[in-house]
């Protein structure tokens, strides 16, 4: 049985073989937290938004060929988050913003707030910022309408 190293190592030369057909031959960092997640950062590049591609299609494919490959070869550890030039964590800081702003109208009006729908990640940012303010959150919704809905304490 492997260990949580040999999946990194496996996922890390994966990754770096990937981006090597686009002519990227680059150091990729890689890691693992809670020993459960992946982590693998690949440094900003010219090739940065091709890399990234539009919302983060490309990566979030990315991300999903390296874990697809780590099951297919019978690691254990298989759940791997692909990140280019910080762009995630960018992101992520970008929403937890926003959220901010979004409770502080809800407990200024006292009034529940649909958000639009957004993916699980994000939706996961949300609700975390959320719970640290106070406020309930309730996920609602199937699929790509899944949303969250922001709701002042009774």
């Amino acid at each position: 049985m492997n260990d949580i190293e040999d999946s990194i190592r496996y996922a890390k030369k994966y990754l770096e073989d990937m981006l090597s057909f686009f002519g990227l031959n680059t150091d990729v960092y890689a890691t693992s937290t809670d020993g459960e997640v992946i982590e693998l950062s690949v440094p900003s590049t010219h090739l940065n938004g091709f890399l990234i591609g539009q919302h983060g299609d490309t990566m979030r494919s990315m991300q999903f060929l390296v874990s697809s490959a780590l099951k297919n070869n019978g690691y254990p550890y298989n759940r791997v988050n692909v990140d280019i030039a910080d762009y995630k964590k960018q992101r992520a800081d970008r929403l937890a913003e926003k959220a901010g702003e979004w409770i502080a109208t809800v407990k200024e009006s006292g009034k529940p707030m649909d958000l639009a729908p957004m993916n699980a990640a994000d939706r996961r940012i949300v609700h975390k910022v959320a719970s640290d303010a106070g406020l309930q959150t309730e996920s609602v919704g199937e699929g790509r309408d899944r949303h969250i809905v922001l709701k002042p304490n009774e």
